[in-house]
């Protein structure tokens, strides 16, 4: 197991079958867009369908995009709401560090470091085959892991508050990745998941 805990936005976090950028923070506007996202965006507790069950997390969702296009992902559909001005804003930053375009956004909120994600890997048809995703965090820095499907082999890095992480290539078929809830106290972390959805 590897653990970065730098920024250099060349370099590729995973040895092989994928591409992952870390480019550190890229805003000193920090707490601003994160007071900002807390009181604007429309904010659900995330849903899904797990072996014929559903079930409601503690976790809250939200979903916006160019348009009004559906999503479909753990057997519940959502349809986007419209950009947001400090979402549009933080597109624009986003993609101007990456280089890469988007046409959505999911965003997650956990309170607490008892709420994280599973393992599990972004391979929803919808989404652009291979196509990068953009992870910009706010709030509390946490750890963020990767794991290969086949040989099992773990990357962890951790995540600061206002930075920006990048994941492309064929990242999302050969590897894994999870937020792992902690029993260290941590503050609530707002992260926005920016993609590209092919099927409109």
């Amino acid at each position: 197991m590897m653990l970065f805990n730098f920024a250099d936005p060349e370099k590729n976090l995973l040895p092989y079958d994928g591409t992952v950028h870390y480019y550190g923070v890229i805003t000193d506007k920090q707490r601003y867009f994160y007071d900002a996202l807390w009181h604007e965006i429309a904010w659900k507790p995330d849903q899904a369908v797990i072996f014929g069950k559903h079930i409601e997390t503690k976790r809250k969702v939200a979903w916006y995009g160019d348009r009004r296009f559906e999503y479909t992902y753990s057997g519940i559909q959502k349809v986007a709401l419209p950009w947001t001005d400090v979402l549009l804003e933080l597109k624009q930053l986003v993609e101007k560090a990456s280089g890469e375009t988007f046409n959505s956004c999911l965003l997650n909120l956990y309170h607490d470091g008892s709420e994280g994600m599973a393992w599990h890997s972004d391979g929803e048809k919808d989404l652009k085959k291979n196509g990068a995703i953009a992870s910009l965090t706010f709030g509390a820095e946490r750890k963020f892991s990767f794991k290969h499907k086949e040989s099992k082999e773990k990357i962890d890095i951790n995540l600061e508050n206002g930075s920006l992480l990048i994941m492309k290539d064929q990242t999302q078929t050969h590897w894994l990745h999870r937020l792992p809830p902690t029993k260290v106290p941590h503050g609530p972390r707002i992260n926005l998941t920016f993609r590209t959805i092919e099927n409109l």
